[in-house]
């Protein structure tokens, strides 16, 4: 089965106390769900129309885990707390 990762790309943070917060309770609910944080930070270097902005990098057993992890209680209380405070974008893709 292919692994599947849930990538995260950061537009703007407005408030990175409230991002600190959120990062709290998600942090827990992705690893309680199978998630494996293989990258979080700001790019090195960005490309083309790239943002300098966070990017975070989860991998899971299937991207079917990923959906469900996205998708469970415990994560969308911590989406919640987000708000207006960020702007950013989550892909699920399926990979090797």
């Amino acid at each position: 089965m292919a692994k599947g990762y849930w990538i995260t790309i950061y537009h703007s943070v407005s408030n990175s106390a409230v991002l600190a917060e959120y990062a709290k309770l998600a942090g827990p609910a992705i690893l309680a769900a199978g998630g494996r944080f293989l990258a979080r930070g700001v790019p090195t270097k960005v490309y083309e129309t790239g943002v300098a902005e966070r990017v975070v990098i989860i991998e899971f057993d299937s991207v079917q885990k990923a959906i469900a992890a996205y998708e469970s209680a415990d994560y969308q209380v911590a989406f919640r707390l987000l708000g207006k405070s960020v702007e950013r974008e989550i892909r699920m893709v399926e990979g090797g």
